[in-house]
């Protein structure tokens, strides 16, 4: 997601979108650690870190 949609969010829907990446790194974590992660996909966990990097930023700023 942009960041110019995760700045149109509220806080209760930035920290329900934390929820589901967070739930999505953890499967990803899970499907590489097992080596069922396709090659293709390699770069998944990358960027759900980085989007809960920016998530967290804007609920910083929120506060």
């Amino acid at each position: 997601m942009e960041l110019k949609q995760l700045r149109q969010k509220s806080a209760d829907e930035l920290k329900a979108h934390l929820a589901e990446l967070q739930k999505e790194r953890f499967a990803l974590r899970m499907q590489k650690a097992t080596g069922q992660l396709p090659p293709s996909k390699t770069h998944e966990p990358r960027r759900v870190r980085r989007e809960i990097a920016r998530v967290n930023t804007l609920l910083g700023q929120i506060k």
